[in-house]
């Protein structure tokens, strides 16, 4: 059996929250994702990738094919709302199949995590300072504070779909194991040990575990908005 929590919360900083998310076990399918842009647009952009991603698994595409999908669609909208800042939207998902087997997916700087006895980012983040620490010109901890650690590299809605490569990674979701999905919210002020710590806790719910996740990103500032979704096999 999978267990799941989620929760969003528009953070103590921003007016409008522009993240989603989505969780459906039947469907075994979970994502969040993160808009950007002027106005209402990446709150468009991040709900207009929910909905195809959701619509494209349901039809039995692939997970990464769903999202290359998403990314037409949004740069389709973008195009009709003819604004000057193109919408944009990260997204982290993951399909997890009847026999446990699971393929993560992602675009941008939203994260997977698995928990198997210890924590570990299964993504890496395209980004601006995911660049510089693969050159070895920032070290993870230099990374938190970069002025530019908010740009990303890659996102639906702004990347060319002949230049989008959606990365995945699949494996198999064995008892006891946790898969967790975040927007940027978080990781900006929960590090990854206070996660490490709120996810190995067994004796509350995955609900209660995001719901600590979620008060400790607005504990640390709540700069952003803050999504998590958790989901656990018993």
């Amino acid at each position: 059996m999978i267990e799941f929590g989620h929760l969003s919360h528009v953070g103590l900083r921003r007016e409008l929250n522009e993240d989603t998310y989505y969780g459906d076990a039947e469907l075994g399918l979970w994502l969040v994702a993160d808009g950007m842009g002027g106005h209402d647009s990446g709150e468009v952009a991040s709900a207009l990738a929910r909905d195809t991603i959701v619509r494209e698994v349901r039809a039995g595409r692939p997970l990464a094919e769903a999202i290359l999908r998403a990314n037409e669609d949004i740069i389709r909208q973008s195009k009709r709302r003819n604004e000057s800042m193109p919408m944009g939207t990260t997204v982290v998902a993951v399909r997890v199949a009847p026999n446990h087997r699971f393929e993560l997916a992602w675009v941008g700087d939203s994260r997977a995590y698995v928990w198997n006895g210890k924590l570990q980012q299964v993504s890496s983040d395209h980004s601006y300072v995911q660049e510089l620490i693969d050159q070895g010109q920032l070290t993870p901890e230099q990374a938190r504070s970069h002025p530019y650690r908010n740009v990303v590299t890659k996102a639906l809605g702004v990347t060319e779909p002949d230049k989008l490569n959606v990365e995945t990674v699949s494996g198999e979701l064995r008892p006891g194991m946790s898969i967790l999905l975040c927007s940027d919210g978080l990781t900006e002020e929960v590090d990854d040990g206070m996660i490490a710590k709120a996810v190995a806790q067994r004796d509350i719910s995955a609900q209660e575990c995001v719901d600590h996740l979620i008060a400790a990103a607005l504990d640390g500032g709540g700069s952003d908005n803050v999504t998590a979704v958790l989901l656990r096999r018993a």
